[in-house]
Formats: structure tokens, sequence, C-alpha cells
């Protein structure tokens, strides 16, 4: 049985990686932690209005926004990938970089709420947040599969594709629609993009004292947005 990692053991992992690309081991349960008998979707909801997004359905928004809130969780460390806008970082991005995986996902959601229905009676936003967790960590682990639900291949990619998107939806760059109010940055105790680093910054940031600058790499002037789409362009060409 798959052992879960508490929120604290995730930050960790994801400090080691860093904020600009952030992973995980794919063998690490998907929950920070399991004692809320809630469904976490339920988390905020209702003091939120709904945000129309641009590439998933409704359906397929709440679906999201109900497994990055299990995969990052908002708890007393502080707001989680939830706040931090993942879910609306990856619709928009399917629209656009990652539009080639919109196909995935549509058939993704589509097993993933079968195979909730078949194995625990109710879709996942209507599910505990233990039960969420125990969906996750069939489908990462690649339980899932074969069950009937549809999956395309082994359920593990779904989940890992998932995991992926929101890990950069969480910790990147808030100019690319996530990390808003560079809440990803603050779980990691980034202390955000620097051009020069002194001695004097290099000792706080050793004992944690450096104060977070929060602002993106493209606040900067010598990396403007402008650059940074060249950039981009230039380099998709070059992979061609």
């Amino acid at each position: 049985m798959k052992h879960l990692i508490t929120r604290r053991d995730l930050l960790r992992t994801a400090s080691l990686a860093g904020a600009a690309a952030v992973t995980r081991d794919s063998s690490a349960s998907p929950a920070a932690r399991a004692e809320p008998q809630t469904p976490a979707s339920a988390v905020g909801t209702a003091a939120r209005a709904r945000e129309a997004y641009e590439s998933l359905t409704a359906q397929e928004a709440d679906t999201l926004e109900a497994i990055v809130a299990r995969l990052i969780p908002s708890d007393e460390h502080g707001p989680g990938a939830l706040e931090a806008r993942a879910a609306h970082y990856i619709d928009h991005a399917l629209g656009g970089a990652l539009a080639d995986s919109l196909p995935a996902y549509r058939a993704g959601f589509a097993a993933f709420d079968r195979y909730c229905r078949m194995s625990r009676g109710k879709p996942f936003i209507e599910l505990s947040a233990t039960d969420q967790d125990s969906v996750l960590i069939d489908v990462e682990s690649g339980a899932a599969t074969g069950s009937g639900a549809g999956f395309t291949g082994s359920s593990t990619a779904f989940f890992n594709m998932v995991k992926g998107h929101t890990w950069q939806g969480t910790f990147g760059d808030p100019y690319y629609g996530g990390n808003a109010n560079f809440i990803g940055w603050d779980l990691l105790g980034y202390p955000g993009v620097r051009t020069m680093v002194t001695a004097v910054d290099q000792e706080q940031m050793e004992k944690h004292q450096l104060r977070p600058n929060h602002r993106s790499a493209y606040d900067f002037e010598g990396f403007n947005k402008a650059t940074a789409r060249a950039g981009a362009h230039e380099e998709h060409q070059h992979g061609d």
C-alpha cells in the first residue's frame, strides 16, 4: 500500500527541483493529507464566483480543480495549487502551448469520471478527501487500468500528465498564468528571480532571511516579454 506523504515532504521534494520546473518521483503518493472528511472541492468553492474556462467544459474544470486541490492542498502552511490557479494555468495552456494534450485530457477526464463512479459510486468532486486520495492513488499506480473505465494506455500516464502540469501551474513563473500571488514560491521559500546575488544576499538566503521580491522574471528589463516570445519561437524552430 502506498504511503501518503505529508505536505512538508512534498514541499521539501519540490524545493530540491527548483522553482521553475518542479517534478516529483512517480512513486510518491498524490495527496498531502487524508484527515478531512469533507469533499476537497468544497473548500472555498462557495466563496468563489465561477470563472469562465477557455478550453475545458464546466464538468472537466470542476474535476480538475478538485484534483489539483488534493495534489497540493491548502492547509495550515498556506494556500495550495487551487489558490495558485494551477487549474486556470492548465486550461489556458491547453489552448496554446499544451494544445496537443487537450485530447488526452478530454479522454482522461471521461475515463477518470467513469472509474470514480464505478469504484466509489460518485463523481470525484462529491467524494470525501480520503476517497479522493484513494482514487488518485489507484490512478497513479495504474490500478485503475483495465477496470473498464477506458483509460487510454495506463491510467498512470493521465495522472503524471495532470500532476506535471499542476506543478508547472503552482511553481512556475506567474507570467504564464499560475503561481498566483507567488503562492508556489512562498510555499517553497523561494526568494524570487534575481539578476544578481550579493554575498549578503547569499548569507541571508542560507539563513532563510532573504525577503522575497515577488517579481516575475519578465519584470526585469533584461528579460522582457517580447524577448521571451521571440526566444520561445526561435527555440521551437530549432527543435523542428
